[in-house]
């Protein structure tokens, strides 16, 4: 009998469709019966010894709430009959009146099991879960957006380690790191099938896009890095076993019911009994030539529009075209957000890496950008090099071109008179949050709507004291004068904006929620906190709002 190994996730949701991933234990024809009727199926692929779903289901009322259940070759599996949570359920969008609220953060380290200290403080998504569980008829998200690094490949936990000590031995590289598919599997089981984010991720749908710790830190930083790295011995399993286990754990699920009927991939896949070397050859392509497949994606939510970019498989490395998306994917991004004026209140661009930094940091990586592409000379482009490595150098302003476009693009998108009231670029990343907002050099090119800069991270993972103190320093006055000297010595001209912080840094495992209802918009940031009783850490951690503003007026 088949087996329910890991989800269901709900996945994409619009008015009357939705699609729900699911790993069984053996092959079987996964279906998916709500309560009002609808239903769909579909027959288990293979991928390396294991046998995925994606299960689109058609035929749903609008601006409702359906519980369903999950059934393998008839039996019933999801709900669990000893669940302690509230069925799992479908809402569907109800057009385009209704409000729309989007959560995002990103960076989660999987939770300890249930008992064991957590050195990191309570995780926010298993809080959130807490809260929705506690008050299923109450407010939700109606997306959750995953900003990367939702798995880690290059730190993983004590659990997880000893699993890869007595798998293969730690002593040949990678050593303690993740190295092929069977162990990035792993990683899923760790973080997914923790009870209250497996419930979560069954009731709430999700959008997903990687960062570098999905592959390993600091992926695709520059030329010389990816020479270096593709000529250690363990690599090439590594980077293609991180993009099969992502194309299926995540990219997928991204994806409309229209889009997967499209996808020539997807069909390779299904229709083979073992799609392994299909999806290998894809992945061996994919990183070969980045620019054969798009990652990016859209999603409309009534009147928003959300873009989710790849910010580390698309880069252009070579120093003299150096670019954080390659020319199609600039592209396709251009065409989707100038697409069909008027159609939309608020565009959301999520970017796993942040446009607006703190001043510092981003006069630093442009400075450092000059340097590695010679502007100094062969001694100074060196050093470059090392600092970009040792700093982690690499977000939107390491690109200073790809900056500068996209800055374009925002203001070219939220102008005219069918501008939307918002464009907002969501991200994470940094391990702090904040609100940043752009003001123009050349007041001609302001645009209509109102934009932001909304930084969300982690969602459960460390804060280090340093990190704390640096970002702290880096919204200061003194940071910003010195952001500017570095910025003249790389010959780097002025921005075609600056910005201010309104709101931040603060820091803890936190959510950012934005509820755009018309051309309105507000913004609340929660943090994990557990409350402390008697002196001692207590139980029952609690999502505690820290900010909440209103971005444009209702």
């Amino acid at each position: 009998m088949a087996e329910l190994c890991l989800g269901p996730l709900l996945r994409y949701v619009d008015g009357s469709s939705a699609t729900f991933w699911v790993e069984a234990s053996r092959p079987c024809t996964a279906e998916v019966r709500c309560a009002d009727g609808a239903r769909g199926t579909a027959r288990t692929f293979h991928v390396a010894g294991h046998h995925y779903a994606l299960v689109p289901v058609s035929g749903l009322t609008p601006g409702t709430v359906t519980a369903y259940e999950v059934l393998l070759d008839g039996t019933t599996v999801w709900p669990p009959p000893d669940s302690s949570f509230p069925p799992s359920a479908v809402r569907t969008l109800g057009g385009d009146e209704g409000a729309v609220r989007v959560t995002f953060g990103s960076c989660r380290w999987a939770a300890p099991p249930a008992g064991e200290r957590d050195p990191v403080g309570p995780d926010a998504l298993d809080t959130l879960a807490a809260r929705l569980a506690a008050a299923p008829d109450g407010e939700r998200p109606d997306v959750l957006l995953l900003l990367g690094d939702q798995v880690y490949a290059d730190e993983v936990s004590k659990a997880t380690r000893a699993w890869i000590a007595a798998r293969r031995g730690l002593a040949d590289p990678p050593g303690r790191q993740v190295a092929d598919y069977e162990e990035y599997t792993r990683l899923y089981y760790e973080s997914w099938l923790d009870p209250e984010i497996r419930w979560l991720l069954s009731t709430v749908p999700s959008c997903m896009i990687f960062d570098d710790h999905d592959v390993i830190d600091d992926w695709n930083t520059s030329a010389s890095w990816l020479a270096e790295i593709r000529a250690t011995p363990w690599w090439r399993e590594r980077v293609l076993s991180g993009l099969m286990s992502y194309w299926v754990h995540q990219h997928l699920g991204n994806l409309s019911p229209d889009e997967l009927s499209e996808d020539p991939l997807y069909a390779a896949v299904r229709e083979t009994p073992d799609g392994t070397d299909v999806l290998r050859a894809f992945a061996a392509r994919a990183d070969g030539d980045p620019a054969s497949f798009r990652w990016s994606y859209r999603r409309d939510f009534g009147r928003t529009r959300v873009l989710m970019l790849d910010t580390r498989a698309a880069r252009v490395l070579d120093e003299k075209k150096r670019a954080m998306l390659d020319p199609g994917e600039a592209a396709w991004l251009r065409e989707q957000a100038l697409d069909a004026p008027g159609t939309s209140d608020h565009l959301l661009i999520g970017t796993s890496l942040p446009w607006l930094l703190p001043p510092l940091i981003h006069h630093a990586e442009t400075w450092d950008a000059a340097l590695c592409r010679g502007e100094r000379g062969a001694r100074w482009a060196r050093f470059g090099e090392r600092l970009r490595r040792a700093a982690d150098l690499e977000h939107w302003a390491a690109f200073p071109e790809s900056f500068e476009d996209l800055t374009g693009l925002i203001a070219e998108a939220g102008s005219g008179k069918h501008a939307p009231a918002t464009v907002c670029v969501l991200s994470g990343d940094v391990h702090h949050a904040y609100v940043a907002e752009p003001v123009w050099a050349d007041p001609s090119l302001r645009p209509a709507a109102r934009v932001l800069q909304l930084t969300c991270s982690p969602v459960h993972n460390s804060i280090p004291l340093s990190v704390r103190l640096g970002f702290r320093f880096g919204w200061s006055r003194p940071a910003r004068m010195l952001g500017s000297l570095l910025s003249r010595h790389g010959r780097r001209g002025r921005p075609l904006v600056d910005w201010r912080k309104n709101g931040g840094p603060w820091f803890g495992n936190q959510l950012m929620t934005l509820t755009l209802h018309g051309r309105s918009a507000a913004l609340r940031l929660e943090q994990a906190r557990r409350p402390r009783i008697g002196g001692r850490a207590g139980e029952g951690a609690r999502l505690t709002t820290v900010e909440e503003t209103t971005i444009t007026p209702h």
